[in-house]
């Protein structure tokens, strides 16, 4: 090899070589005189006035490829294309993350042309910073905005189900029964393909959040003084507008929304872990503990009292104008058939401690008289000795106490704290028929299976029962519909009623067709229950039917009221004389103004009325 071959390769290769990024800004490849190389900051021109990326293969260094395979020196156009490219996509992908409000009805245009302070008093920090903690922080940055963002994406889908945020504290559990419902619905494939999809979004959205950052804190540092004049500007503008109340349309330019964001959940944290404490002193006052057995629901005694729970029957299915007629007509004809068959019913308004879903939160409020508005708060419960409107009954020693509750299919240990005799759950109704997406077991045939394993018994003793009512539980697609009783049998009958009911994944495509769907199960299930009180009832039947909480926001469209109708049946005038000062309406339908109490509230004043001074 002679001196002068040796000389050549040694300057081609000190010239391909990427300059190191200095934190002073002295080194600024892209600012140089030759094409730099737009990634790594490398001059591609030699000094022999010969571009080395024209150069044929043959005459480069092996050691001096920028890029994979050298691609960015033989194609320095499509380089410099792709750094701008992935450039402005992770520019892009920052401010979506820092603009992105956690509900999806707030997501619109203006949302995303707002100045974010976060992004600003970061980007100014990021710039202050030495090159090691810069690079530190950096990644600490990206990584932290795509778990806020991960948080933002959550809370859009627990607005869509409860019309809440998720909580950190509280809410995990609420992951698990998520699943099952996916399995229950859409089958082991649906659930499996849902889950690793989130799993894999999640991956990536905290990946490709810390390449972003870090991509854009290297770019600023390379153009410090560009970069330092445009914190400059954003800072005085973002101070301007927001100073001058600066909107477009109603969103306000100057925002610190992720702040607040941040703020509400910190608080959120502090509430979830005192709520225990002050739930523990709530429970602890019971103003029937001492009341002892024979003077406890003196007024029933000789009564089957049902307590029945209709799933997501909710206001809007009475007030809704979209849903308000047919409903209407249906509380009216139940309300005179079961006037002809000598019943008379009284209606009123609760609010239930949740919305979308959660039902066993509202159930076991309506049956403690404690407001049960998370997970924790249910756990406690259910490991304590609070006594419920179940136990009370139990207590009298005056009612066999039973449970009908077929959306329960797998081992139940809470039931026990209920204090029922006796749990007829999915598994023993002797229903042969299919599940009507989620619900194992159709009403009409729950109210059967009711009537033949307990109430048609004969010779037996007065019976208080809980049943839950499951046809009306989203999805809503398809749903049973109403037969003849004769021919409920062992409930085969329904796998060819199923065939002729609609599909879940069409139906949910169309927010109109969900409302529809829904509104047809609510007629379902109030038809089932006042048609078997006027079939099976008698002069010693009182019924007490509910809804557990409103339905899912995309029936609601909006309504974040709580309230669910309660109604007292009863073929006994007496039964009804003492709920008289209640002011609820007459009928199955409440009216407007009706009464509205917190659903913590009725177990104590139905005790107070049906008690020896009621």
């Amino acid at each position: 090899m002679s001196l002068f071959t040796r000389s050549r390769q040694l300057s081609d290769t000190t010239e391909g070589r990427a300059e190191p990024d200095d934190d002073t800004g002295t080194a600024d490849p892209e600012g140089s005189t030759g094409t730099a190389d737009p990634e790594a900051g490398a001059a591609t021109d030699s000094p022999e006035g010969g571009a080395s990326a024209q150069r044929p293969p043959s005459e480069q260094s092996p050691t001096a490829k920028p890029g994979w395979f050298g691609w960015r020196r033989r194609y320095p156009r499509t380089a410099r294309g792709v750094f701008v490219g992935t450039t402005v996509l992770a520019g892009a992908l920052v401010l979506f993350a820092l603009l992105v409000p956690n509900r999806i009805e707030r997501i619109e245009f203006a949302s995303f042309v707002r100045i974010p302070a976060e992004g600003v008093l970061l980007a100014g920090l990021l710039l202050a910073l030495p090159s090691k903690p810069r690079r530190i922080a950096a990644v600490v940055t990206g990584v932290f905005l795509g778990l806020v963002t991960v948080l933002k994406f959550v809370d859009m889908g627990f607005y869509q189900i409860l019309a809440r945020p998720f909580d950190l504290v509280l809410d995990w559990i609420l992951i698990e029964n998520g699943t099952d419902f996916l399995r229950e619905t859409f089958g082991r494939t649906g659930q499996v393909l849902a889950v690793t999809g989130v799993i894999i979004l999640f991956v990536a959205l905290l990946v490709l959040t810390t390449l972003a950052v870090v991509r854009l804190t290297n770019l600023m540092v390379r153009h410090r003084p560009v970069a330092g004049r445009t914190v400059l500007i954003l800072g005085t503008a973002w101070i301007t507008c927001m100073t001058l109340g600066v909107q477009i349309g109603t969103v306000p330019v100057a925002t610190k929304g992720n702040a607040e964001f941040l703020g509400n959940r910190v608080d959120q944290v502090r509430a979830g872990l005192a709520d225990a404490r002050v739930f523990e002193k709530q429970a602890s006052v019971d103003a029937f503990a001492k009341t002892p057995p024979d003077q406890l629901l003196t007024g029933l005694r000789g009564k089957d009292v049902l307590f029945t729970f209709i799933e997501s029957y909710g206001r809007v299915a009475i007030d809704d104008p979209a849903m308000a007629q047919q409903t209407d007509a249906v509380l009216k004809e139940g309300t005179g058939r079961l006037k002809a068959a000598g019943f008379e019913s009284r209606s009123g308004w609760l609010q239930s401690p949740v919305t979308g879903a959660g039902s066993w939160l509202a159930h076991s409020t309506f049956l403690s008289g404690l407001w049960i508005k998370n997970q924790q708060r249910y756990r406690s419960l259910t490991t304590s000795d609070r006594m419920t409107l179940t136990k009370y009954f139990g207590k009298t020693g005056a009612w066999r106490t039973v449970g009908v509750v077929p959306g329960v299919r797998r081992a139940w240990p809470e039931g026990k704290y209920f204090g029922l005799d006796h749990i007829y759950d999915s598994e023993h109704l002797g229903y042969q028929g299919p599940y009507f997406s989620w619900t194992p077991v159709p009403d009409q045939f729950s109210m059967e299976a009711f009537q033949r394993l307990e109430h048609g018994k004969k010779d037996r003793e007065p019976i208080m029962a809980e049943i839950i009512l499951a046809s009306s539980h989203n999805p809503w697609s398809p749903i049973a519909r109403m037969i003849d009783w004769n021919d409920l049998g062992d409930g085969s009958v329904f796998h060819r009623i199923k065939k002729e009911g609609t599909n879940p994944t069409e139906v949910w495509k169309d927010p109109e067709k969900v409302r529809a769907e829904y509104r047809k199960a609510i007629e379902y299930s109030i038809r089932s229950l006042t048609e078997w009180v006027e079939r099976y009832g008698d002069d010693d039947t009182v019924l007490v039917f509910l809804g557990d909480h409103q339905p899912v926001p995309t029936v609601t469209a909006g309504d974040t009221g709580k309230d669910v109708p309660v109604t007292i049946v009863a073929h006994d005038k007496k039964v009804l004389d003492r709920v008289a000062d209640w002011g609820w309406t007459d009928g199955l339908k409440p009216a407007e103004n009706a009464p509205r109490w917190g659903m913590d509230k009725f177990r104590d004043r139905f005790m107070t009325a049906y008690g020896p001074q009621g």
